[in-house]
C-alpha cells in the first residue's frame, strides 16, 4: 500500500524518508516540498495527503469544522516561542495594548502559544492589540476576527517591522540578526524555563495527522516506523515526546490557549484528539 506523504525533514523523520526504517505493507511518496507548513491548506483544504505533518492549532481547527482527519501522538517538533516577539522599539509585553503587531495569520501556532502568554503571563489585553495579518487561515472556513487588519499586497512582517509599519512583529524562524530588532519578552531564554516550570508542559508546534479512511492497521503501522525512525534519529529529545501520556500535558495547555482565543468552540480532551 502505497501513501501520500507530507513530512519534514527532522532528525525524527530522516531515518523513514532515508529508507533506513522500512515496512513490509507500507510505502511512502513523500512530497517535494521544503516548507511543511506552505502545504498545510492542501493538507486540511484538499485532503491531498494520508499521513501529514499539521500544526497543532491548525488539527484543532480542522476538527472544530469536522474534516476528516487524524492526529498520532507523535510530535515532529515543539520549541519555546518566547524569542519570535520582537520590535524595533523598547517596548514591554503591556506596551503593545492599541499597538500593530504583525503575524503572518491569526492561527499561527507561534502566534496562538505568544498570545497565550502574553494574556496569562504578562497581563495583556488581546483586543486591545492590532492584529496585522498576511495570510488566510489553513482552514478556510476560519476568517480573522473583527479588527483584523490586512497587510497590504506584496507586505512581509519583517519588512513592515523594519520600516515602521508596525510596532512588533512575529517573526519565523531563524529570527534576523540584526542589532535592531529586540525580543519583546524581556529574557526570553529564562522567560521560556520559567514557563515550562510553571505549566510542566513543553510548547508542540507540528505533529502528525492521517486520514481518518485509513484502516486501524495502517494507522499502527505509520506510528510504528516514526516511532522507530525516531529512536534512530532522536531518541532522546526532549522536544519531540511521542505517546498520549507524555503529550497529554502539552495538549490541554495548547487547547486552553486555543479556545479561549476562540479558535475552537470547545476544550477538546487529548483522548478525543487521538480517537
Amino acid at each position: 500500500m502505497r501513501l501520500k506523504a507530507l513530512l519534514g525533514d527532522y532528525p525524527v523523520t530522516r531515518a523513514l524518508k532515508e529508507g533506513r526504517v522500512r515496512s513490509a505493507s507500507l510505502d511512502f511518496d513523500f512530497a517535494d516540498i521544503k516548507v511543511p507548513h506552505t502545504a498545510f491548506k492542501r493538507v486540511v483544504r484538499d485532503l491531498e495527503f494520508d499521513v501529514a505533518e499539521i500544526a497543532i492549532v491548525t488539527f484543532l481547527m480542522a476538527k472544530a469544522y469536522g474534516k476528516p482527519l487524524r492526529l498520532l501522538p507523535a510530535v515532529m517538533f515543539g520549541r519555546f516561542q518566547h524569542q519570535y516577539l520582537v520590535s524595533i522599539k523598547n517596548l514591554s509585553p503591556k506596551d503593545l495594548e492599541g499597538k500593530r503587531v504583525a503575524v503572518r495569520s491569526s492561527s499561527v501556532t507561534t502566534v496562538a502559544w505568544i498570545r497565550g502568554m502574553l494574556a496569562d503571563d504578562y497581563g495583556v489585553d488581546l483586543g486591545r492589540v492590532k492584529w496585522v495579518t498576511f495570510e488566510d487561515a489553513h482552514v478556510a472556513e476560519y476568517l480573522d476576527p473583527p479588527g483584523t487588519e490586512r497587510a497590504p499586497a506584496g507586505k512581509t512582517p519583517l519588512g513592515m517591522l523594519l520600516d515602521g509599519e508596525v510596532d512588533a512583529a512575529v517573526l519565523a524562524d531563524p529570527v534576523p540578526k540584526d542589532g535592531r530588532i529586540k525580543s519583546v519578552i524581556p529574557d526570553p531564554v529564562a522567560a521560556a524555563a520559567d514557563w515550562r516550570r510553571r505549566k510542566g508542559a513543553i510548547q508542540v508546534n507540528h505533529l502528525v495527522c492521517v486520514r481518518d479512511s485509513l484502516p486501524q492497521d495502517v494507522v499502527d503501522e505509520v506510528f510504528r516506523l516514526l516511532q522507530e525512525s525516531k529512536n534512530i534519529g532522536a531518541k532522546d529529545a526532549e522536544t519531540s515526546p511521542f505517546g498520549i501520556e507524555a503529550n497529554r500535558r502539552n495538549l490541554d495547555v495548547a487547547v486552553d490557549y486555543v479556545f479561549r482565543q476562540g479558535l475552537i468552540p470547545r476544550r477538546y480532551s487529548a483522548d478525543e484528539l487521538f480517537e
